[in-house]
């Protein structure tokens, strides 16, 4: 959804978001449970779209989901894949010119994701399931060993990369944005929160206040899908309040000229 808004992608790729929680019938399309509904076909469960594609389709029904209207089926599920293609795809018929994986740069973001995605965006996730102390202490560890390493990168530059935003910075935004809000108590990643780390904090707050970018968040939508869906980690479905994170405060990161501390 991020790529979709920076890149002005709303006039070429319209959205069906899926409902709050995942149970028994997996990813809905129920309207009461905060879903906009299937606008192609009227939907009631995402299955339905996989099994259209492919009647004999056993596998996982996950989001997000890319789909063809012409050739009626799907492109890909496979979030990584679905924004390099919307990164480039539309640029020659009216994308924004924002180009966020650079050649020049392609080498350390490919670096970086493979450092980040199994620490940190996958790592949250190892730690909410993990079944054994041994398996969560390993997964919180390495998760916030990246987190340290990456704040003190921050420390001297504006993002990941340099003075540029790029595809590696939206990756590891949309797991920061929900690190306080959800992985804290739900995933017991609780060691420090992002808003304890000075420079990742300020990080988060610079990208989400970006144009396009905080209207792609809904915190309520977010929090509800983990506390209500995975009833072997919280069996009660109840939403906490808080905490009441405040991503619009200013932030310190335009003291950065050329990537550098001015």
């Amino acid at each position: 959804m991020i790529y979709r808004s920076l890149k002005g992608l709303e006039k070429f790729i319209t959205v069906s978001v899926v409902g709050k929680t995942m149970l028994e019938n997996g990813w809905t399309f129920d309207q009461a449970d905060g879903s906009t509904g299937d606008a192609l076909f009227n939907s009631e469960f995402l299955h339905q779209l996989y099994t259209g594609a492919d009647a004999a389709y056993s596998g996982r029904v996950t989001v997000p989901v890319l789909w063809d209207k012409r050739l009626q089926t799907i492109v890909s599920n496979e979030s990584a894949d679905i924004i390099r293609m919307f990164g480039s795809a539309f640029d020659g018929i009216g994308a924004t010119k924002l180009d966020l994986l650079p050649d020049g740069k392609l080498e350390q973001i490919e670096a970086l994701n493979a450092e980040i995605y199994p620490a940190i965006n996958n790592g949250v996730y190892r730690a909410g399931f993990a079944t054994t102390s041994e398996a969560y202490t390993e997964a919180v560890t390495s998760l916030f060993e990246k987190l340290d390493e990456l704040d003190g990168k921050l420390e001297d530059q504006r993002y990941l990369t340099g003075s540029q935003i790029t595809e590696v910075d939206i990756r590891l935004f949309t797991t920061l944005v929900r690190f306080d809000p959800v992985y804290v108590g739900h995933f017991k990643c609780n060691i420090q929160r992002i808003a304890d780390y000075a420079n990742l904090s300020a990080y988060v707050r610079d990208i989400y206040q970006i144009p396009g970018v905080k209207e792609t968040v809904h915190m309520d939508h977010i929090k509800t899908h983990y506390y209500a869906s995975h009833g072997t980690i919280n069996p009660t479905g109840i939403v906490p309040l808080g905490p009441l994170v405040d991503y619009s405060t200013p932030h310190d990161r335009g003291r950065f000229v050329s990537g550098k501390a001015a």
